[in-house]
């Protein structure tokens, strides 16, 4: 891999795992068994945490869609050993998704019965859910909401993904699960999920994934500049690629090393992954914008590489919510310790 693809690559990239993640390039199964074999690393997390992130930056930077896949499959190997999950529960051979989307109107329900604990409902926004072999679910019980493992290829379990027509990440379907009283096994007690510290970790490990492609877009300043002496507009946006990802990147390592911490409680880790978030979302957007208006229109006719990672980019941003994320934060900020001293890591 060249010095400048992507941007300042040996400071934080995987050379690994980038040769993995070329071979699984347009191949689902092949990037499923990326998955597999990179599950052990996400027991990582809270330990050696930045191993993580940086493999997910670098996953991001080769393939988004590939990244979109493994991205879960660590979230939910994390989850599944910070919860100490048995080979019952968790078995090796396994892919997992993460289905924890609660939009209004969601029906699915978990209930005790003699044979164990039984899921009935649908399930919405669920990725690849033809394709993966388990799930981690937020379900309702007549308790409170909790966390299950469920088996998706079980006869009970099927999916829609008709409705997926998107214009990035196309591979990577996603629509709605139904269970028909499938047997699960419960991960954690009631409200366990989300009141561990882990689960803020799972939001910066995507954001670890837009710094990676966000690297790599800007990367194509950098080619351009070899290929032609660049002028002192070319060098602004240059510039501003770097400062923005050098902001970007050393943000993450912090929050890795927060993470790593044992003395971050759950209230600092929700607030640290609001702020590396909302950093990464803002550096991911700016360099989609400075990189098209460096190029202009030329690489989103004739580089179906750049146009993928553009197109697959802008979706996957949307999973931070903008304006209401920010609004979050700011509530968040009033709530915590540190407002009061003025303190702000992010």
């Amino acid at each position: 891999m060249s010095q400048a693809e992507p941007w300042a690559f040996p400071t934080w990239g995987d050379r690994e795992i980038a040769g993995q993640a070329s071979d699984a390039v347009h191949d689902i199964p092949s990037a499923l068994r990326l998955a597999r074999a990179l599950g052990p690393r996400g027991a990582d997390m809270g330990g050696r945490t930045w191993s993580v992130l940086s493999a997910l930056a670098t996953l991001g930077s080769i393939d988004l869609s590939t990244a979109r896949i493994v991205e879960p499959h660590l979230d939910a190997r994390a989850i599944l050993a910070q919860a100490g999950a048995g080979p019952d529960t968790a078995p090796p051979e396994a892919v997992w998704g993460v289905y924890a989307a609660q939009p209004p109107g969601t029906d699915l329900r978990c209930s005790r019965t003699d044979e164990g604990w039984r899921l009935t409902g649908t399930k919405p926004w669920c990725s690849l859910p033809d394709q993966l072999s388990h799930a981690l679910v937020t379900a309702e019980t007549s308790e409170g909401s909790r966390l299950v493992a469920a088996p998706l290829r079980d006869p009970s379990v099927s999916s829609d993904v008709s409705a997926w027509r998107p214009h990035g990440l196309r591979r990577v379907s996603t629509g709605s699960v139904h269970f028909s009283g499938t047997l699960v096994q419960p991960v954690g007690p009631v409200g366990w999920y989300l009141e561990r510290p882990g689960f803020a970790w799972g939001g910066i490990a995507v954001a670890a994934v837009w710094f990676g492609a966000a690297a790599a877009l800007a990367g194509s300043l950098w080619r351009a500049a070899r290929a032609r002496e660049p002028d002192q507009v070319a060098l602004m946006h240059m510039g501003t690629c770097d400062f923005e990802l050098f902001g970007a990147l050393t943000l993450l390592r912090e929050a890795a090393a927060r993470i790593d911490d044992r003395a971050t409680t759950a209230p600092e880790s929700a607030l640290l992954a609001a702020r590396v978030r909302a950093r990464v979302a803002s550096t991911a957007e700016h360099t989609l914008a400075v990189v098209g208006h460096a190029l202009g229109p030329g690489p989103l006719t004739s580089d179906e590489t750049h146009l993928t990672r553009v197109s697959d980019l802008t979706l996957y941003l949307r999973q931070h919510h903008a304006e209401r994320d920010l609004a979050r934060l700011g509530a968040m900020t009033l709530a915590s310790p540190e407002s009061s001293s003025g303190a702000s890591a992010g």
